[in-house]
């Protein structure tokens, strides 16, 4: 038997409470419910239902199977709606929101090519310093870094993203190459104010253990590119996220330090509302933003 069938079988025996209503739900005999229904308990080799003349009662063993099946069938419905979400044409209007940087030189190249290959779908792209919170009825998908804390939103994961500590050949040829976190006593850095709040607590983590280091600096922006213009002008120590630096580390204007030591997650995610309520424009979306940073030919994109 179809276990899909089976599962409706059982389900509907159980609404109706009685093997005459049954039949007549699914358009079969009484006594063909009554075959299909003792082919089931013989199989699962338990009693699920207390007969009588007139109606039937779920045993404990008919309760827990009920429930099992009503959550397979809730999966396998969620899941054909998504594949069927997957195979429609994506059309209607996609708003994306992401950090200004990383959205202009990244995001925004990526939507592009996105509409040439869907051109039915409309696309709104707004840029923040700060990121939007969902629920926002503005916002279909929001790119962020780091891990999300709100349960109430999905959280996918889109590319691999480190933060690193840099410095100009020309600053480390004056000044010694820090060798741990604690060396940057010695060391000025450079350091970049977000939300209204100085970041000169840099965190480092090595095997298991975490390091908090109050940096010294003579030079603060809440801007992050005018921070990595001054690292490259020799000035000092930048911490920054990999997608940032990656360009200027490979072109040699920038040099890592303390590569032995990780610091705070800084990964992509695409943040979104339930599973359920996903378009058919927004899962094609995500799928080619991942495959863009998957891509490996494609060296500016994927970072290195």
């Amino acid at each position: 038997m179809d276990p899909t069938s089976e599962y409706d079988f059982f389900i509907s025996l159980a609404r109706n409470g009685a093997l005459s209503a049954t039949a007549r739900e699914l358009n079969l005999t009484p006594s063909a419910v009554t075959k299909r229904l003792t082919n089931l308990e013989s199989r699962l080799g338990v009693r699920l239902v207390n007969r009588t003349t007139r109606k039937v009662s779920l045993t404990n063993e008919g309760e827990v199977y009920l429930e099992y099946i009503k959550n397979i069938k809730e999966q396998i419905e969620e899941m054909e709606a998504v594949i069927t979400k997957r195979r429609s044409t994506p059309r209607g209007l996609l708003r994306v929101n992401a950090p200004l940087g990383f959205g202009r030189t990244y995001i925004a190249p990526i939507l592009s090519e996105f509409l040439s290959e869907n051109p039915a779908v409309e696309i709104q792209l707004m840029l923040t310093d700060r990121p939007m919170t969902l629920p926002d009825d503005s916002i279909d998908v929001c790119i962020r870094f780091g891990q999300v804390p709100d349960s109430r939103v999905i959280a996918r994961k889109i590319a691999p993203n480190r933060r690193l500590v840099c410095a100009a050949p020309s600053y480390l040829k004056r000044y010694p190459k820090p060798n741990s976190p604690a060396d940057l006593a010695e060391h000025n850095c450079i350091i970049i104010k977000q939300n209204q709040q100085v970041a000169s607590a840099w965190r480092f983590y090595k095997n298991g253990k975490e390091e908090v280091i109050k940096v010294k600096a003579n030079m603060v922006t809440n801007d992050g590119e005018i921070a990595l213009r001054w690292a490259i002008d020799g000035h000092g120590l930048v911490m920054r996220a990999e997608w940032d630096l990656a360009k200027y580390i490979r072109q040699g204007k920038l040099e890592i330090v303390l590569e032995d030591y990780e610091t705070p997650e800084a990964d992509i995610y695409a943040v979104y509302m339930e599973r359920q309520n996903q378009s058919a424009k927004l899962t094609r979306f995500l799928d080619y933003l991942q495959d863009s940073f998957l891509n490996s030919e494609n060296k500016e994109r994927s970072f290195w």
